[in-house]
């Protein structure tokens, strides 16, 4: 007797799995992603997920699967880069690492940054060594506020006070503030950008330098109309996320945190 249609298994033959040659994924390699067709460079990569960012600075973030993104015009199965061999750990500042360390109790002195985004950004970098080191970074919400901290806080021996200030040039409402400022235990340092999102290589957001905003534009929205980004807080989580040690910085914003950390950590009586 004929078996019919339904003689055999209802799912037909088993199908065959297709294959995808292995690419290695890299930071800043053109991805795209081929069921939304969005393209982008290659920010972030796990092992569930895959982070994109297009050429408006849009972050996108797709389940990782094996020929779900091309490189090249070419479906492929994004791997993971390989562990490098195992050698002493660093901190994002470059410092050796020091394992199962744990965060000193604070020290009297202390580290204030003008604003929230500097807090991140000396937090993303330093943070591993200044939990070590037991120094604490606080923000002032802008340096006109500072006189009255450095009268509040006090500073004395054991009890040091650093600030770091952006826009420190000559001429600059920061830099007559910071000349203000003569105290033994009090050390101002600071970068010439006028925000502390161009203490960040501009090629870090694949950028050959930050755009020129109008004196008397604000900083940040003329950035983000310039660069077509709707939102700046979106944009500052990417910028912030893409800092990944302080090879991503000017090398003037790591010389002013670097002397503040020696500054307030300093035994006293060891110089200045």
């Amino acid at each position: 007797m004929a078996r019919g249609i339904l003689g055999g298994p209802v799912d037909g033959p088993k199908r065959i799995e297709a294959r995808y040659d292995d690419v290695v994924a890299t930071r800043g390699m053109t991805v795209t992603h081929l069921g939304s067709r969005f393209r982008g460079t290659l920010v972030r990569i796990t092992s569930k997920e895959v982070e994109l960012s297009g050429e408006t600075g849009l972050v996108r973030v797709f389940p990782r699967s094996p020929g779900g993104f091309a490189v090249d015009g070419t479906a492929v199965n994004l791997v993971l880069p390989p562990k490098a061999p195992t050698e002493p750990a660093a901190t994002a500042s470059g410092s050796r690492a020091v394992t199962g360390a744990k965060a000193r109790v604070a020290r009297a002195g202390r580290i204030v940054v003008e604003g929230v985004h500097d807090a991140e950004l000396v937090e993303r970098v330093w943070g591993d060594d200044l939990r070590i080191e037991g120094v604490v970074v606080e923000r002032l919400d802008g340096l006109d506020h500072l006189p009255d901290y450095i009268a509040a806080f006090r500073p004395g021996p054991g009890r040091r006070l650093g600030v770091l200030a952006d826009h420190l040039v000559s001429g600059s409402k920061e830099a007559r503030i910071a000349a203000s400022i003569r105290h033994p235990h009090v050390l101002v340092t600071g970068t010439p950008y006028v925000d502390v999102w161009a203490a960040v290589r501009p090629k870090v957001v694949g950028i050959d330098a930050w755009p020129t905003i109008p004196k008397g534009q604000d900083w940040k929205s003329g950035v983000c109309a310039t660069l077509g980004v709707s939102d700046p807080r979106v944009f500052w989580r990417d910028l912030l996320a893409r800092v990944t040690s302080y090879a991503d910085l000017e090398i003037e914003v790591v010389g002013a945190v670097e002397q503040l950390i020696d500054f307030v950590t300093q035994p006293e009586g060891s110089g200045s």
